[in-house]
């Protein structure tokens, strides 16, 4: 097999493209001063076919998929029952907005929430813009006007969602002025801890920030209308909570009458091995968001569930948009939710969540990674440098693992963090998983022998399934 990698019709569909976009007139530049440095370029391909576990580049390459579409192909890649829902709706219903479907979804999701208090559903094209609906459901209900998020959070990419989100201290750049209602509070991450706190202390440091520091520093206590979190920190590198976490959350936000909103866009739907992330604390949050998992990965479609006094009357609160709910949207979902029920695949993600555990357990051996986690099909393993300087960062660590698994043929997720991310379908075939695992491993293996520079490195992994 050649080491040439990306095959030529990907590298000239690369080079016709790249341009066009943002950062377009500086990738030449960009890639040049990386190779000074004696950095390789991240890898990338031009995807030609997916299905099932499955993608296909331009030349034909095969890869195991752990990246699922951003975590939106709960059945896999363009499973066929969810494509013929969505045909079969587009030729019945087109677009209209007040279609029978919209209702059976509604009746179908809120019958599956954490608890029958989460009665009222309200429909979105997207995760982002059901993120924004949910805050200002809570501050329209409350009539207050400041909401606390998290740092390392992602709640969507439009004006409203990156204020709320905290990402990066880049993220809400020119946006200021606009950010003024956001509260963004500290998160307690598993693995870096300040000053030498234990994992319980830093947890008990953050609950106290939340209920102490924001209230009697930053804002009133009565005028804070809810905490948004997330149940696994998904874009900020698949963090997983601690119970006391959630828990003290749901404690603090009793105490001060404050909503608490959970967002289970990637954490929800068996992504976590149960139906929502917040099943895993045993708490009920007062509005859930929806999104991702809920079409099949063929049509957006999103929303927010809340209690009856909060969505059930509330004359302030606006939302919704022209394609939130249609016809072909709720048809994938509707079907989607069929084919969790035949196939158990709830049940089935924490099966494969614990195959990935027992696979995973043993990388934390090799000097560059710094943790594995898991919860279900929540999967990330972050990476360091293991000879820091100024040159160097942690982030280059993850990307080059991330583009050796790419060449090996494993497609996953390493953008803004020093985090490999990967979501494989719910439905994924348990020996794939464990081909691509295996493959993972060799990747890591290879780096943490050869380092960034993989210029003089062999062109494939002995010993891995396939190759």
């Amino acid at each position: 097999m050649t080491d040439k990698f990306p095959g030529e019709k990907t590298r000239a569909m690369l080079e016709r493209g790249i341009p066009l976009f943002r950062n377009g007139l500086k990738f030449d530049a960009e890639m040049q001063k990386a190779g000074r440095r004696g950095f390789r370029a991240a890898r990338q391909i031009i995807i030609d076919k997916a299905e099932g576990d499955f993608i296909w580049d331009l030349d034909g390459k095969r890869y195991i998929d752990f990246q699922n579409g951003w975590a939106t192909n709960p059945v896999g890649n363009a499973h066929p029952e969810v494509i013929e829902a969505v045909h079969e709706a587009h030729q019945r219903y087109g677009f209209h907005y007040d279609h029978p479907l919209r209702y059976e979804l509604a009746e179908r999701l809120l019958a599956i929430m954490p608890d029958s208090s989460l009665s009222r559903f309200n429909y979105e094209v997207s995760g982002t813009e059901a993120a924004e609906a949910a805050v200002h459901l809570a501050l329209t209900h409350t009539r207050r006007r400041h909401v606390i998020t998290f740092s390392s959070s992602y709640h969507g990419n439009s004006i409203g969602a990156k204020i709320l989100s905290g990402l990066a201290s880049t993220n809400h750049n020119y946006l200021e002025a606009w950010s003024g209602g956001a509260i963004i509070a500290p998160y307690p991450y598993s693995d870096i801890m300040p000053a030498g706190m234990s994992q319980d202390q830093y947890v008990d440091y953050c609950l106290w920030y939340l209920d102490n520091h924001i209230p009697n520093s930053m804002v009133p206590r009565d005028n804070i209308a809810a905490v948004l979190v997330e149940p696994g920190l998904a874009e900020g590198g698949n963090w997983i909570p601690s119970g006391a976490f959630l828990k003290g959350i749901r404690a603090i936000c009793d105490k001060n009458d404050w909503l608490m909103v959970s967002d289970e866009v990637l954490t929800g739907l068996g992504r976590t091995g149960k139906m929502w992330g917040i099943d895993h604390y045993d708490v009920v949050p007062d509005i859930l968001i929806v999104g991702k998992n809920l079409s099949g990965g063929i049509e957006p479609c999103a929303g927010i569930a809340a209690r009856d006094d909060i969505l059930g009357d509330n004359d302030d609160f606006s939302s919704g948009s022209t394609f939130a709910g249609t016809p072909a949207g709720c048809a994938a979902g509707i079907k989607t939710l069929e084919l969790y029920e035949r196939y158990n695949l709830v049940e089935n993600a924490a099966h494969l969540g614990r195959v990935a555990g027992g696979v995973m357990r043993d990388w934390e051996s090799y000097d560059i990674v710094r943790q594995v986690r898991a919860n279900g099909l929540l999967m990330g393993v972050s990476f360091h440098e293991t000879e820091p300087d100024q040159d160097k960062k942690n982030w280059w660590v993850a990307r080059a693992v991330r583009n050796q698994m790419l060449k090996y043929g494993v497609w996953a997720i390493s953008d803004r963090e020093d985090t490999i991310r990967m979501y494989p379908a719910l439905n994924m075939d348990e020996s794939v998983l464990r081909e691509g695992l295996e493959i993972m491993h060799a990747a890591i293996r290879h780096v943490s022998e050869y380092g960034h520079d993989l210029g003089n490195s062999p062109a494939w992994p002995t010993g891995v399934a396939g190759f």
